[in-house]
């Protein structure tokens, strides 16, 4: 997982334009690798969405994308998906890169089967396969996610959230993308089925080895089956580690808020502290760390400047950042 099949650079978001317009994602900066999981976390609110339709050139207006760069990394060479037109952005969607939306298990169309919504994808990107071959893929793909082929022909009503979700995922592998995002796709769902579509997904992608951007306010689920986390508040992100060391030794106070959010699988029993207050109102962000109000460890310099994201002076290596007061970084940051 050394190359880089997707990186934002700088990227900005605003919701509105002029003195008015709400500055929602904040100069972000992340890298998703070829055959990983990254997990982007974060209360509701914290701008994890708005990233997601942002790089994707999916925000509904008032959403515009004020700066920076999404580098897709094809084998033509790196390409930038904010300056694609909209003809390359047409082919370079689910091609290359697919999305699971919020709420993905109701994103189906309640009046037609499953057969036509999965075939209807093919057909518009692969206009000269048969019909035929477009109905083979469809019960390929429902195989793949665990669905018997005689649900082709049924509505989405009569299949379970579950299934819905695995047939969701399914369409979103249709052609075979390199990177597919997912956003808080089980949300709805209870926790075993939840476990049950992560494993199904993590096989998936150890077998077809596409990378995969998840999206979740429960932090207990990217310690389970991600690889590397990056965690988001008011808009920013405030660390960025691997799954394992983030859960051993998160750097920022608001990693840890959310780790003692829920309750440990394994070993003794332990009170859950959680994080008091609510998140920031992005349209008067708080001077300084935007997480100084609620964070148990403030300073005064926490109330006065913002703390740059770069790799903390006691670790070896830039695999893991923090944007933390508490813990000076490098002069060179990322």
């Amino acid at each position: 997982m050394t190359d880089a099949v997707l990186e934002i650079r700088g990227l900005n978001v605003d919701y509105g334009l002029g003195d008015q317009a709400v500055h929602a994602i904040r100069d972000v900066n992340l890298t998703l690798h070829r055959g990983e999981v990254l997990g982007l976390a974060g209360e509701s609110g914290s701008g994890k969405s708005t990233l997601a339709y942002g790089m994707t050139r999916l925000l509904p207006p008032p959403g515009v994308v004020a700066g920076g760069e999404v580098l897709y990394h094809g084998e033509d060479g790196p390409v930038d998906v904010l300056r694609m037109t909209h003809a390359q952005l047409r082919a370079f969607r689910w091609a290359q890169t697919a999305i699971v939306f919020q709420g993905a298990m109701n994103s189906l169309n309640p009046v037609h089967r499953i057969s036509t919504q999965l075939t209807d994808v093919i057909k518009a990107h692969r206009p000269g396969m048969t019909a035929a071959a477009r109905l083979d893929r469809a019960r390929e793909l429902l195989h793949l996610v665990g669905i018997a082929a005689d649900r082709l022909d049924s509505y989405p009503h009569q299949l379970s959230g579950g299934m819905r979700q695995r047939v969701m995922i399914g369409m979103a592998l249709a052609l075979e993308p390199k990177v597919v995002i997912m956003d808080e796709p089980t949300t709805a769902l209870d926790v075993v089925v939840q476990r049950q579509i992560l494993r199904q997904l993590v096989e998936l992608r150890e077998r077809l080895g596409f990378s995969v951007v998840f999206i979740t306010h429960d932090l207990s689920l990217l310690v389970e089956f991600s690889d590397r986390i990056a965690i988001m508040y008011g808009g920013r992100i405030v660390e960025e580690a691997n799954s394992a060391e983030l859960y051993r030794d998160p750097r920022h106070p608001y990693s840890a808020g959310l780790l003692n959010s829920f309750p440990a699988l394994r070993g003794p029993k332990r009170e859950l502290t959680g994080i008091p207050g609510s998140p920031p109102d992005l349209r008067a962000m708080p001077p300084g760390c935007s997480f100084h109000p609620r964070c148990p460890h403030a300073m005064e310099r926490c109330g006065a400047e913002v703390p740059v994201l770069g790799v903390p002076l006691d670790h070896v290596g830039p695999d893991r950042t923090a944007a933390c007061w508490l813990h000076p970084v490098h002069d060179n940051g990322l």
